[in-house]
């Protein structure tokens, strides 16, 4: 079935956080006829607010709980369950939050021996001791993943998909890490030897360095992928698919010597991924997963996503360099396929054809339908009569914004994360534009009662 969608992560709401605005978007998708809603990680972030940079792969962000939203007396019985179904992450997750607080914001791998090397003596006194705060933590996930299960199962009744997001690696700073070292690449001062990125590409001249710490794949292969099968789980419970960011790291991923400052320095080292869909497979035999295939593809990564019968994607921005055998050009989508305007990486669609010089405006245009009105129309309508079976537009292109309103700026750590859309901006006459291009693209949602 034919789908269209919008990506906004909950971040952007009005509000920033999971009140009554969530029921109006989602008001809103449903007159529109939409029934995709992707977003990024709800993981909690660091302080650069970057969703893939976070202190749990299962817990929510704190910041998206409501103020009105708070722990009863009531809530007791239904909290004790939570503690005891989410034990094997709950614990560590507030533990680490809890220590990292008491020790003013240091990341774990500067904390004292006996936290960081997991003295199971001190740990026990320090949770004896701090045991209100660990409790109100857990208290706040609870609410957390409550309000979202309630979204989840609106969304449900509306015919609207949740589309997820798995970053492929995760913070060094990190409950993941802390609770789990023998799982990554790190040395005798627990400090990484190699570090995570990508080499230069579009979207960074210098590559990027992420920082986060490589996987021991060894170590994870001995127990069939035990930990990431329940990161999945976690993601599953959550949302009805998952993207898989970075896709091409279950083939090779980008290994750069700890001591580099930027991505160019590095190498590809294969890693198991064949064999870890395959663990996925079992758990979850729908394989209900988008395989994030940006940036250097080879025919190796094609192959495993296509063993698989995984969507990949398509951005049409990246669609006009005039190469016949371009995967992102209108005349090479596939029905296999999630097709996006743009992405949270990329600038809006405004943004970007402002910044193109006359003649390169002048061939896009050329490629496009010429009644489709003024930018970003032609290639939001591009992306809905395009073959592939799902359309994803950003709530920036929906609304006409400019650069001015993106996301995120790949490569730099200040002033990202932090837009947000206001009703002023979504009119009537906009929902009635989205419903009629859904109905011609044979897109609508069938469950819309518009």
């Amino acid at each position: 079935m034919r789908k269209a969608g919008v990506l906004l992560h909950p971040t952007s709401l009005p509000s920033g956080v999971l009140d009554q605005h969530t029921e109006r978007f989602l008001d809103w998708m449903e007159q529109c006829g939409l029934s995709v809603w992707q977003m990024l990680p709800l993981a909690p972030p660091h302080a650069d607010r970057s969703p893939y940079q976070a202190y749990s792969s299962h817990g929510i962000d704190p910041a998206l709980l409501p103020a009105d939203i708070t722990f009863t007396q009531e809530d007791t019985p239904a909290f004790d369950e939570f503690k005891r179904t989410h034990a094997k992450w709950l614990d560590s997750y507030s533990m680490f939050v809890a220590l990292r607080t008491h020790l003013d914001d240091r990341p774990w791998y500067d904390w004292p021996p006996e936290f960081k090397y997991h003295d199971q003596a001190a740990l026990e006194q320090f949770a004896s001791e701090h045991h209100s705060h660990i409790e109100h933590l857990q208290q706040v996930q609870f609410l957390l993943w409550r309000r979202w299960e309630g979204i989840h199962r609106d969304a449900q009744s509306r015919g609207i998909e949740l589309l997820g997001d798995m970053p492929i690696a995760v913070a060094y700073d990190s409950a993941n890490v802390w609770a789990n070292q023998h799982l990554f690449k790190l040395d005798a001062d627990l400090k990484p030897t190699v570090v995570a990125g990508v080499p230069p590409d579009y979207f960074c001249a210098e590559g990027q360095r992420w920082g986060n710490p490589h996987y021991n794949w060894d170590v994870m292969q001995q127990n069939n992928f035990a930990w990431w099968r329940r990161r999945i789980a976690t993601a599953l419970h959550l949302f009805d698919r998952v993207r898989i960011d970075h896709f091409r790291g279950l083939v090779a991923l980008w290994e750069i010597p700890a001591d580099s400052e930027d991505g160019r320095q590095g190498e590809w080292v294969e890693t198991p991924g064949r064999e870890l869909l395959q663990a996925l497979q079992d758990d979850f035999p729908s394989m209900p997963f988008i395989a994030e295939d940006l940036g250097v593809i080879t025919p190796e990564v094609t192959a495993l996503r296509d063993e698989f019968d995984l969507p990949g994607m398509a951005v049409l921005q990246f669609g006009f360099d005039g190469n016949g055998d371009n995967p992102h050009s209108i005349a090479n989508q596939t029905p296999n396929t999630v097709v996006y305007t743009g992405t949270h990486d990329n600038d809006t669609t405004l943004g970007w054809f402002q910044s193109l010089d006359s003649a390169m405006q002048t061939r896009v245009l050329q490629e496009l339908r010429t009644d489709a009105g003024p930018m970003p129309w032609p290639l939001i309508v591009a992306a809905l009569k395009s073959q592939a079976t799902t359309a994803v537009i950003p709530m920036q292109d929906w609304l006409e914004l400019d650069t001015r309103n993106r996301t995120n700026v790949p490569g730099t750590t200040e002033g990202n994360w932090s837009w947000r859309f206001s009703w002023s901006q979504v009119p009537y006459a906009l929902q009635q534009k989205i419903s009629a291009l859904l109905q011609s693209s044979k897109r609508a949602n069938n469950v819309s009662t518009e």
